[in-house]
C-alpha cells in the first residue's frame, strides 16, 4: 500500500502525519529530534507501509538537517515543500485561518497525495557535491557578512573619522586594517610619523612605500571637525571592535578558500566546469554547488535559467501582459551566474561582443548580462519612422518621453519586446524588462500605419 507522509519540522520535535492513497489518516504521532524519534518515524513507515520496504515519500518544509539526511539514508524520497505553497495549500481545506503544527504536517501529506507530480524530489547529488555547496555556501556567508561589519565600519568613521575614508576606499583590505587597529581615532592618526605608516604599510604586505606613507600622513594631519574627546576615544574602541572582526572574518575567508579548493578539485565536474569562461575556482564552486550533480535534476536548460532566475516570467490576463525579472529564485545562485557573466566579458570575445549588441538595443547592464544568447544572428529590418501627427504618442509617454522607436521587426524578439500575437510583429521595444514595472498592450487607435483595415495595438504604461 502506498502512503504518504507530511512532517512539520522544529528545533526540537517534529509532527508527522501519515495517509493513504484515499486520504485516510493513518497515524498522526509528534517524534523528538534525535536518534529516537528518527527510530519510532522508521517503525510508523514500516508498520504502515507493507511487509516489505518500500520507499515512502516524505513532505518536510526544509531540505537541510540531520533528520532529511538521514531520511535520505535510509532511502525515502524528501520532497522539500516551499513554506509559500504549503500556506496557499492550507487554505483549500480551511479558509477560516486555522493554523496548527499536526495540522500542517497532515497538510504536507495530503499536498503529496494529490499534487506530487507538480513537486520535485530533493536531488541526488554526490557526497563530495554536497560537500562543496556546504563550503560555497560558508564562504560566501562569511564574505556577505564581511560586508556588512565593512558598511558598519564606514558608518562610524564618518561620524567622527572621515579621513579614513579618503585613505582606504576599501575598509576590508589588510592595510586598512592594520592601520585602523593601530590609530582608531582622528588624534592618533595624526601623530603617526611617516615612519611609523612605511613601518605599518609594509607590516600589511605592502614592502616599502615612502609615497604612500606620505599621501597618509598628508591625509590624517588635514584639518578636519572632531567630536569631543571622551566621544572620540569610545568611537575608537568601537572602531577596534569592528576592525577585529574583520580581521578575524578575513583569516576565515582565507582557510575555507583553501577547503573549498580542495573539495573542488576533487570533483570530476570541476574540469568542465573550470574552462567555462568566466568561472574560476570560488565562482565554479557556487555555480556547481547550487547546480548539484545529479544529471537527471533539470530536464534542460530552461529550468537552469529559471532556477537560476535569468529568465523572466510573463504575467498576462486579458488584454494585460507583462514581462517581468524573475525575484523567486536561487538567490546564491542568481548572484554567481552575475558575477559569472560579469567575469566573461573579459574572458569571451563573443559575449564581449553579445553584450555590446544589448547595450547598443537598449538593454541596461543587468539585462544586457541576465538575457541569454540567440541561437543564430538576427539582422533586424529597417526601423519605420515614428508618425508625424502629434497626438499619436499621447497615450505612449514612456515611448514618446525616451524617445524608442516602433518596428515591425518579427524576428530577434527578447524579453524587453512587446508583440502583437496576432500579427508577429513586435510593436514596441521597452528599455528592460525589470524597469518596466507593468506594461499593458490594448487595441485601440492606431500608433503605425494601418494594415489590411485593422489597427496595431499600441503601448501604454502605468
Amino acid at each position: 500500500m502506498e502512503i504518504f507522509c507530511g512532517i512539520d519540522w522544529a528545533e526540537r520535535h517534529h509532527d508527522v502525519a501519515v495517509v493513504d492513497q484515499a486520504g485516510t489518516l493513518l497515524v498522526r504521532r509528534r517524534i523528538t529530534d534525535d536518534l529516537a524519534g528518527f527510530t519510532a518515524l522508521s517503525a510508523m513507515l514500516a508498520e504502515h507501509g507493507g511487509e516489505q520496504f518500500t520507499a515512502v515519500d516524505v513532505a518536510i518544509e526544509t531540505d537541510r538537517g540531520l533528520l532529511v539526511a538521514a531520511l535520505r539514508a535510509a532511502g525515502h524520497r524528501v520532497f522539500a515543500i516551499n513554506p509559500k505553497a504549503v500556506d496557499r495549500y492550507r487554505d483549500r481545506h480551511s479558509v477560516s485561518g486555522a493554523k496548527s503544527d499536526p495540522g500542517d504536517a497532515l497538510v504536507l501529506a495530503h499536498l503529496l497525495r494529490t499534487d506530487r507530480d507538480q513537486h520535485r524530489p530533493m536531488p541526488d547529488d554526490s557526497e563530495l557535491g554536497q560537500a562543496v555547496s556546504v563550503l560555497a555556501r560558508a564562504h560566501q556567508d562569511l564574505i556577505w557578512a564581511r560586508r556588512q561589519d565593512a558598511n558598519r565600519l564606514r558608518s562610524l568613521l564618518r561620524e567622527f573619522f572621515p579621513a579614513a575614508l579618503t585613505a582606504f576606499t576599501d575598509l576590508t583590505t589588510k592595510t586598512a586594517l592594520t592601520v585602523l587597529a593601530t590609530a582608531p581615532t582622528p588624534t592618533a592618526a595624526a601623530l603617526l610619523t611617516r615612519a611609523n605608516l612605511v613601518d605599518l604599510l609594509h607590516a600589511a604586505g605592502r614592502g616599502t612605500r615612502p609615497a604612500e606613507a606620505a599621501h597618509l600622513t598628508e591625509t590624517f594631519t588635514a584639518e578636519e571637525l572632531r567630536q569631543p574627546a571622551a566621544v572620540e576615544t569610545a568611537m575608537g574602541e568601537a572602531v577596534r571592535a569592528i576592525v577585529r572582526t574583520l580581521t578575524a572574518t578575513n583569516e576565515s575567508i582565507r582557510q575555507l578558500e583553501h577547503a573549498l579548493a580542495a573539495s573542488f578539485e576533487q570533483h570530476p565536474d570541476a574540469e568542465i566546469i573550470d574552462s567555462l569562461p568566466g568561472l574560476g575556482l570560488v565562482l565554479g564552486a557556487r555555480v556547481l554547488g547550487e547546480f548539484g550533480d545529479d544529471p537527471t535534476r533539470f530536464t534542460h536548460a530552461a529550468s537552469r535559467r529559471n532556477y537560476a532566475g535569468t529568465a523572466p516570467i510573463t504575467r498576462a490576463s486579458g488584454r494585460h501582459r507583462a514581462v517581468l525579472a524573475r525575484y523567486i529564485r536561487n538567490k546564491r545562485l542568481a548572484d554567481a551566474c552575475y558575477l559569472w557573466a560579469f567575469a566573461a566579458l573579459t574572458r569571451s570575445t563573443g559575449a564581449r561582443s553579445y553584450y555590446d549588441r544589448r547595450r547598443s538595443a537598449g538593454d541596461r547592464h543587468n539585462a544586457a548580462l541576465r538575457r541569454p544568447t540567440p541561437s543564430r544572428q538576427q539582422t533586424p529590418r529597417p526601423t519605420p519612422p515614428l508618425p508625424d501627427h502629434p497626438r499619436a504618442l499621447q497615450r505612449s509617454p514612456r515611448l514618446a518621453r525616451t524617445g524608442h522607436r516602433l518596428t515591425t521587426n518579427s524576428r530577434g524578439v527578447s524579453s524587453g519586446d512587446v508583440v502583437d500575437h496576432t500579427a508577429n510583429n513586435v510593436v514596441g521595444t521597452l528599455p528592460t524588462f525589470e524597469s518596466a514595472k507593468r506594461t499593458r498592450l490594448r487595441s485601440g487607435s492606431a500608433v503605425g500605419p494601418q494594415r489590411a483595415g485593422r489597427s496595431f495595438p499600441h503601448l501604454t504604461t502605468d
